[in-house]
């Protein structure tokens, strides 16, 4: 059944705006999209489900973001497919789950060939460009191997996730003594020096730092967190993507989807004026968490509760200097989203562009007694999800919420379907959520959602003395359970989401509950046993050739001519052709 109802507040999803190229590049033809509808399909970072006013928050205020919601659809139960970015992106930009696609930590590089979003809508004569992030790690090998120049169209295709880029940053221009995190150049450090911001890296030492006196208060360490960044508002890097933006869809000829990837709320949490203030201790919301998780927890959670990350999270001090900074960036991010929209309303496309609204992954900020992402609690699952469609079709359900049970996966079906095409469900793994926008009921609603995480690169690992094969954890969840499975021996988490919604008890090892832990190992089962890697020949290919088959010949398992139709067999009968 869908589960549809009416909200007075908003919510958030992803955008999908209208772009095309560098150069007006004209995709025209009709048949590929319904009245010529572009899609901005948006994506923040690092930004929960939770943190928007129209899912509940009490104090953060997020206007343009609930607007969104309310001319459209917000979806309350989506997970992503991993919660660390590039593993949960290589997902959203191939629609796969991550143990399909193999890309399952940040780094870990995209195999060449890899069907993706952009490839799937080129076939419908859509263009798909890039603004902004997506974490990806190019197969150079792959490459070499196949002989992709990278400055060929394809080998830039297959370098960029299957996005044409406009402009792509991956924000994150960490610098230390062995060198950059990040190797590749940088159009926001580039646009910083050309702004008059100085040094070799004024990422770090402007837009994510502070000033203490002469010094360097850098954003690396939250107890800078709430003072504001050395920047003005105008040049830090969420007006500077939003700018961006713009600047492609005012050249773009459609129908064009455009990927806006903002790096923020992701840390370091610090924020320029006047966003650094704009909310205090008072603001922030009770902490979720429990004493009786730290007794006698599961090994895994164990490990990253006494990480680094979790034991200063921990600290009601830095939860107190950090979240506001972080509410004060989802601020701004939104602040930013009214632009966009009256940039669409402005230029007369609010009504022929799709907006998608959504992010990669969430961040405990202290829940669970952890910081970051990583494990499967919903701060870090679960991320926002907004579409709004403008067509006609849609109307039935704006200003709704849905509480289905969708994957980060289903945008990329979700778009592919919303521009004409057919999702080649051989490959993409989401569904389309079109039905659930339209106000129909779908033809093969999810009964459980999974989400996976590769922690072998992680320092719990290392903790742990888990094999790297070994150091892998699969979520799977119902309306009503949870389940974390952990390879390597380690025993389960178990969470009651009926009873216990905010995942204080793991009753993983509570032999009461052993009936529902093997409910939940069966649709992990099942999940496991699907096709998954049959990906260059369709179900429908299939069926085609084995009922039309060619009559090539081959003629196993007959007897004689009389047991098979003489046309069949028409080479092999009649007389014998001469000799030479």
């Amino acid at each position: 059944m869908i589960r549809l109802s009416r909200q007075r507040e908003l919510c958030c999803v992803v955008f999908y705006l209208p772009a095309d190229g560098k150069a007006p590049l004209d995709f025209r033809h009709s048949h590929s999209l319904i009245d010529d509808m572009n899609i901005l399909y948006i994506m923040f970072d690092q930004l929960r489900f939770d943190y928007l006013s129209c899912a509940g928050h009490k104090t953060l205020k997020t206007p343009h973001m609930d607007r969104i919601a309310q001319m459209g659809v917000r979806f309350t139960n989506c997970y992503t497919q991993s919660p660390v970015c590039g593993a949960a992106r290589m997902s959203a930009y191939t629609g796969r789950y991550v143990s399909s696609h193999g890309a399952q930590w940040n780094g870990h590089p995209l195999r060449v060939g890899e069907p993706t979003l952009g490839d799937h809508l080129r076939d419908n004569d859509v263009g798909c460009w890039l603004i902004g992030k997506t974490h990806m790690k190019a197969d150079a090998k792959g490459m070499a191997r196949l002989g992709l120049a990278p400055d060929s169209i394809i080998g830039a295709r297959q370098a960029e996730c299957g996005f044409d880029v406009w402009c792509r940053d991956d924000g994150l221009w960490a610098q230390g003594p062995d060198g950059f995190y990040d190797t590749k150049r940088s159009p926001y450090n580039e646009y910083l020096k050309s702004k008059g911001y100085t040094g070799e890296n004024p990422w770090a030492d402007f837009a994510n730092a502070a000033t203490n006196g002469a010094n360097i208060a850098s954003g690396w360490f939250m107890s800078n967190a709430n003072k504001p960044a050395n920047i003005y508002e105008d040049d830090s890097e969420t007006p500077w993507l939003t700018s961006q933006a713009i600047d492609f869809m005012e050249q773009a000829k459609g129908p064009w989807c455009a990927h806006v990837s903002y790096i923020k709320p992701h840390w370091p949490y610090i924020v320029p004026a006047p966003y650094h203030d704009m909310y205090s201790v008072d603001d922030i919301q009770p902490v979720v968490r429990s004493k009786a998780e730290q007794n006698d927890p599961n090994l895994i959670f164990g490990a990253f509760m006494d990480g680094r990350i979790g034991r200063a999270f921990a600290r009601d001090d830095v939860r107190e200097t950090v979240i506001p900074a972080y509410m004060g960036l989802i601020k701004q991010c939104d602040d930013q989203m009214g632009r966009l929209l009256k940039y669409l309303e402005d230029s007369g496309q609010l009504d022929s562009t799709m907006i998608i609204l959504t992010s990669d992954h969430g961040d405990y900020l202290g829940d669970h007694w952890m910081g970051e992402k990583d494990l499967f609690h919903a701060p870090s699952v679960k991320v926002p999800l907004i579409v709004y469609d403008p067509r006609e079709t849609a109307n039935p359900t704006r200003g709704r919420t849905c509480d289905a049970l969708v994957e980060s996966i289903d945008v990329t079906a979700t778009i592919i379907a919303a521009s004409g095409g057919v999702v080649p469900d051989h490959i993409v793994e989401g569904r389309s959520l079109m039905p659930y926008v339209e106000g129909r009921e779908p033809d093969t609603p999810r009964a459980f959602v999974i989400s996976e995480y590769d922690y072998s690169l992680h320092p719990v690992c290392s903790a742990l003395g888990t094999p790297p094969r070994d150091a892998r954890l699969f979520m799977v969840a119902t309306h009503d359970w949870k389940l974390i499975h952990a390879e390597g021996g380690f025993p389960p988490m178990l969470f009651d989401l009926k009873n216990d919604p905010d995942e204080l008890q793991d009753l993983g090892r509570d032999p009461d509950y052993a009936r529902q832990r093997a409910a939940l190992y069966e649709h992990l089962h099942s999940w496991g046993l699907r096709m998954s890697q049959r990906i260059t020949i369709s179900d429908s290919d299939i069926i085609h050739r084995r009922e039309n088959g060619a009559a090539t010949g081959v003629v196993l398992g007959v007897f004689d001519e009389g047991d098979i139709s003489p046309h069949q067999v028409s080479s092999y009968v009649g007389k014998v052709p001469p000799r030479a």
